[in-house]
């Protein structure tokens, strides 16, 4: 295996990794996210019946 064959290996591999820990991470950021606008909407709600 050449110089330049071992950098590109070197490099794509551990970038590789870490796109597999990050793709399941945005799914669980984007719920936790949708989780929060709902209790924010709620709060909303609440403090709209208890102005009227």
């Amino acid at each position: 295996m050449s110089i330049k064959n071992r950098r590109i290996v070197f490099f794509i591999l551990p970038l590789a990794a870490l796109s597999a820990f990050f793709v399941p991470a945005c799914n669980t950021v984007e719920g936790a996210g949708e989780d929060i606008e709902d209790a924010g909407e709620g709060i909303s709600e609440t403090s709209r019946d208890v102005r009227d």
